[in-house]
């Protein structure tokens, strides 16, 4: 027996009291941990002062430049959502590609 067959079938051992879900049953049917629930809220409640924190840091001219930036850029993040990023299609040497549309008709 090779290797990996020797180590697939102790995967397969060690995988043995696992069980698939259901169709339609959740594999997390409780949500997230209450522990967790309590920490998103905690941090939720300071969100005011977060960002007033980053508006001063980004208006102050006694900030260091990365600073500045670094706290613009939360800032416009959480106001306007993370730019997209985009990717250029292009074909052969950057020419821009040709589209082709056949329009199909059914015979009557």
């Amino acid at each position: 027996m090779t290797k990996a067959t020797e180590s697939s079938g102790a995967q397969r051992k060690g995988n043995a009291n696992l069980k698939p879900f259901k169709k339609g049953q959740s594999g997390n049917p409780g949500g997230i941990p209450k522990d967790l629930r309590e920490v998103i809220a905690l941090a939720r409640s300071h969100t005011v002062t977060a960002i007033t924190a980053l508006a001063e840091i980004a208006g102050s001219p006694a900030s260091p430049e990365s600073a500045r930036v670094s706290a613009a850029n939360a800032l416009l993040d959480r106001a306007w959502g993370k730019a997209k990023e985009t990717v250029e299609i292009s074909g052969q040497d950057g020419a821009p590609l040709g589209l082709v549309v056949t329009v199909v008709r059914p015979s009557e």
